[in-house]
């Protein structure tokens, strides 16, 4: 049968995958959620020793159900080709009694690559599918990972444009490089003087805006997004989840229908809800560790049931967690309350209007599978200290606060389950911070500097996406207020 989505807060129904993606956001402001979550209808046993690219195939069949055969196999040959530097697309590195996930394997060495590899693909297809004539603009707010990943998986599409909007000053150094220097005539990207928060919540008023809507449409434009809110980028972080399970049982680490725990360093709640519709597949999971930084928002939520985004933003040297409004929480709460959309809605209301949330005991008792942990900065660099210490392992510093979390959840619980952590992002796109908790100090010189420090002292090679930003001159310079990210995009598009 034939999944349809609907938004989250109940003002569409019966929505195709393939128009779902296309939309990005639903009209109402909700996000799209399938009308069920199917099972995997393949075992693990099954997968255990498949490729990623059919592994993905296996999953992504079940939710993008108007995808003919061809037409996903197609889109998930040309994502998961040679622009990842290992075949296994997503391996597994076993240090200090846990799984490392590495997810940072594509060409701009961080997890969003999983997914925004393949969005391109699935947005042209549906365009195709749905006679859609008009041309993409893809609008998305990054803090830090998306917004680069994004743009060089759109760079010189036919048919689509991309303007992505982050926070000056609340990104590592490579990661504004990687974005600044994006090639690609249809590639824009704008530096605005706020946080991430403040970002996705201009994207998320642009998208609501009627009048522009129209003009754009009047014009020959469709808009749609590139963030996690789009489910044609959570469905395919599904499939990584299910590939490590799968990876562990071919190499014999765990046992047929054995349970593993999974730890996800969390800033907008994609990523480890990816991993949460996998456990409502059939995946063999068992908890699944939510990691904060001191942006702890979520760990607070997950401890008493209230969301509440009134607090100091505090920049750290985890930027891509440095957020404070988890869209994709809402997706969760939907869940939770029974699909109700009116509650949801009402709670989204809430949010917005009074920057609070609380949500029913019986809505807690539904997310038991989640356990918040957090780890403050110096916890961070002692972790990622001591793991090199004693492996030789070097990971980055979402890494780190996830392993630090996952570490004291072993500690407080007694749970000796297998543990997977997501190892969302190469430590060489925040080497001058990964070489500090190594070392102690501050690395001297600029940020290509650290990343051949640090290639030194961990005996790998920096990763092309590196010596490419050092290469590279800076094509972008444009900035702006948050008033005036509608502004920008009306220039860019020459409204």
């Amino acid at each position: 049968m034939n999944i349809t989505y609907q938004s989250t807060r109940g003002g569409e129904t019966g929505v195709t995958a393939s128009q779902a993606v296309l939309k990005g956001l639903a009209c109402d402001g909700g996000l799209f959620m399938p009308d069920r979550i199917p099972k995997l209808d393949v075992t693990p046993e099954e997968l255990a020793g498949q490729t990623y690219q059919e592994t993905a195939y296996q999953v992504m069949k079940l939710f993008l159900t108007d995808y003919t055969e061809e037409e996903l196999r197609t889109c998930i040959a040309r994502a998961y080709d040679e622009k990842f530097d290992t075949e296994a697309i997503a391996p597994l590195t076993k240090a200090d009694g846990c799984y490392f996930l590495e997810l940072f394997h594509g060409s701009t060495i961080a997890f969003k690559d999983m997914a925004l590899s393949i969005l391109p693909h699935l947005m042209t297809t549906a365009a195709r599918k749905n006679h859609v004539d008009r041309e993409i603009v893809i609008l998305t707010a990054t803090s830090g990972d998306t917004g680069k990943a994004a743009m060089a998986g759109f760079a010189d599409v036919p048919g689509t444009r991309i303007v992505v909007f982050y926070p000056q000053n609340g990104v590592s150094r490579i990661q504004e490089l990687q974005m600044v220097t994006q090639k690609g005539a249809n590639t824009h990207v704008a530096a605005i003087h706020g946080n991430f928060d403040d970002a996705q919540t201009g994207v998320k008023n642009i998208f609501a805006d009627k009048e522009l809507e129209k003009t754009l449409a009047d014009r020959g434009f469709l808009l749609s997004s590139a963030n996690s809110i789009n489910i044609g980028r959570l469905v395919p972080q599904i499939v990584y989840y299910v590939y490590a399970y799968c990876q562990l049982l071919h190499n014999g680490e765990i046992q047929k229908g054995e349970t593993i725990n999974v730890t996800v360093p969390t800033g907008n709640f994609g990523n480890i809800l990816a991993a949460y519709l996998a456990k409502q597949m059939g995946l063999p999971i068992g908890k699944l560790i939510c990691a904060s930084n001191e942006n702890k928002v979520l760990y607070d939520f997950f401890a008493t049931g209230v969301y509440d985004r009134r607090r100091e933003f505090i920049l750290t040297t985890s930027p891509s967690m440095d957020i404070l409004i988890s869209s994709n929480l809402e997706r969760l709460i939907y869940a939770s309350c029974g699909c109700d959309a009116e509650t949801t809605a009402r709670l989204m209301g809430q949010l917005k209007e009074e920057g609070r949330y609380e949500i029913s005991q019986k809505m807690r008792d539904f997310m038991a599978d989640f356990c918040g942990g957090f780890a403050d900065q110096k916890q961070d660099a002692a972790a990622i200290r001591k793991l090199y210490e004693d492996t030789g392992y070097v990971i980055d510093t979402h890494t780190g606060v996830a392993l630090a979390a996952a570490q004291a959840y072993r500690q407080e619980t007694g749970d000796g389950a297998p543990m997977v952590i997501a190892a969302t992002a190469s430590p060489y796109k925040f080497a001058g911070s990964v070489l500090e908790a190594i070392e102690g100090t501050a690395p001297e010189g600029d940020a290509f500097a650290a990343a051949d420090r640090l290639s030194r002292i961990s005996g790998t090679p920096v990763p092309e996406a590196v010596e490419e930003v050092r290469r590279s001159p800076i094509r972008h310079t444009r900035e702006c207020a948050v008033s005036e990210m509608e502004d920008v995009v009306k220039e860019i598009l020459n409204l």
